[in-house]
């Protein structure tokens, strides 16, 4: 898996992730979306100089204007529900895209700290030989972002494969490197070295869904 980490070069990315991780600044709920949606962006931007390009005539007022233009199949499937704000902001440089969207959370049978993942709800276009992107803001032990891209294949084969993500933990790295296609990129923001023994990224943000759209039950 190639892997595309923001933080290896200092940017303005830099300021949007330590205000998501801030303990005051996160209570903003609107900020915090905002701020995921503006990684979306960057990252958007950073995987789109890997995109194949196609010249064009560009009609202009005053005349002719040959343009190189992308020309992927792109599909954008976010995992519901915190990846809602990073769909948000790769549609806003990737607005021809087509959407998918999945459902992936973690299901605690004996209320501890062992749990599986549950699927249960996908609304895809058809991915056959298409460029693929999996939106996640969180990459903690992976097996979310694996069950979703198992469960995708029902809709075709794509031609590539991209993960979006805003935090990564080294142990979801690797698995998802492992259990994805050779040649998938992975487009994240920061990645950190561990996880606690309830598979939360240390130190992480907290919880990105309940950050952005309040707590659940």
């Amino acid at each position: 898996m190639v892997i595309h980490n923001l933080e290896l070069n200092n940017s303005l990315a830099n300021k949007y992730i330590a205000e998501l991780r801030d303990v005051n600044i996160q209570k903003d709920s609107m900020r915090f979306r905002r701020n995921i949606e503006r990684i979306g962006e960057i990252l958007s931007y950073e995987f789109s100089k890997t995109l194949s390009y196609v010249e064009k005539d560009v009609v202009t007022p005053l005349g002719t204007k040959k343009s190189l233009l992308p020309e992927n199949d792109i599909v954008v499937c976010s995992i519901l529900r915190a990846g809602l704000p990073i769909h948000n902001g790769i549609l806003n440089y990737f607005d021809g895209a087509e959407n998918a969207f999945i459902s992936a959370y973690r299901y605690h049978p004996n209320n501890d700290a062992e749990f599986e993942i549950k699927v249960e709800y996908l609304a895809s276009p058809s991915l056959e030989g298409k460029t693929l992107i999996i939106a996640d803001p969180m990459l903690a032990t992976g097996n979310s972002m694996v069950a979703v891209y198992e469960t995708l294949l029902k809709h075709g084969n794509p031609k590539e494969v991209h993960v979006f993500a805003v935090i990564g933990a080294n142990q979801g790295v690797e698995l998802v490197a492992d259990s994805l296609p050779e040649n998938t990129h992975l487009w994240i923001a920061t990645i950190d070295a561990e996880l606690n023994d309830h598979g939360y990224i240390i130190p992480g943000l907290g919880d990105a869904g309940d950050l952005a759209f309040g707590s659940k039950l």
